[in-house]
């Protein structure tokens, strides 16, 4: 099945069989509770669910491979079975991006770029996968250690996405299979957060999908000040998905299925008539 659609904008659900994640940590923890939120998801309208069984929250620890594919992958073998639905395995290891492509997932969502496993792009090779590749300035333990951009934020993450695909491609990866994600929140502050949204169109350069990731982030509640609450950050997200899309972002990974297709939906019948 193809993932990606030129002709429309796709929605990618957050599954996160984690304990500790920033958002819904422990909630979807069983593979009954995760399955339930997966199939809520699919009937919202939900074209790919991304399953990750380790957290990326700032400041947070690894887990060893074992451990990460125990989670993972009695979620993914059920969710494969289910119809009209992309699989997305969230992960920085090989071994887990191996096992889960094996059961039958289609995408790899790296947030290293393939950088963190040296085995990661023979993996997505041999399978024929498509890749994510996302930016991220050092490593969820690190990264928002005062992140600094000396060339300009939107500069450097293009020079960093042309680096990672020239080696995708030189490495066997069809150019076709890859998408890109600017890392919203991964090593920059909120200056360089709101650049990166405003600006998104410059990532389009190219000329492949763009996948943004928004949802529920610290910068919304920056801005919100005084009014920030999980509930209003559903509404800064939702903003920023009404304005990326106006500006050619393809695919949003959100928690808040619900919400975000009807922005989708909505801003998709007046693109329609321009």
């Amino acid at each position: 099945m193809m993932p990606v659609k030129n002709d429309k904008t796709l929605l990618m659900g957050i599954l996160n069989v984690t304990p500790d994640s920033f958002y819904d940590g422990g909630k979807y923890y069983s593979i009954d509770k995760a399955l339930k939120h997966a199939q809520d998801m699919i009937e919202s309208g939900v074209d790919i669910i991304d399953v990750g069984g380790e957290s990326s929250r700032p400041g947070s620890a690894p887990v060893d491979a074992q451990t990460e594919c125990g989670r993972v992958l009695p979620v993914i073998k059920e969710l494969v079975k289910l119809k009209n639905v992309v699989v997305s395995i969230d992960t920085t290891k090989a071994v887990v991006a191996d096992k889960a492509l094996s059961a039958g997932a289609g995408i790899i969502n790296d947030i290293s770029a393939l950088r963190a496993d040296k085995n990661m792009v023979d993996i997505a090779k041999q399978y024929g996968a498509y890749v994510v590749l996302m930016h991220m300035q050092g490593t969820p333990a690190t990264m928002q250690a005062n992140p600094s951009y000396n060339n300009g934020v939107i500069d450097e993450i293009n020079k960093f996405f042309k680096d990672r695909i020239d080696f995708s491609v030189s490495n066997g990866i069809e150019k076709s299979k890859i998408i890109l994600d600017p890392g919203i929140g991964f090593g920059k502050n909120l200056e360089h957060n709101i650049d990166i949204i405003a600006k998104c169109r410059d990532f389009k350069k190219f000329g492949l999908p763009v996948l943004f990731g928004p949802s529920n982030k610290k910068y919304i509640g920056r801005l919100l000040g005084d009014n920030d609450s999980l509930a209003n950050r559903t509404w800064g997200t939702a903003a920023t998905v009404a304005y990326a899309m106006m500006n050619g972002i393809d695919i949003f990974r959100v928690h808040n299925v619900d919400e975000i297709k009807i922005i989708i939906n909505t801003i998709n019948t007046f693109l329609k008539r321009k």
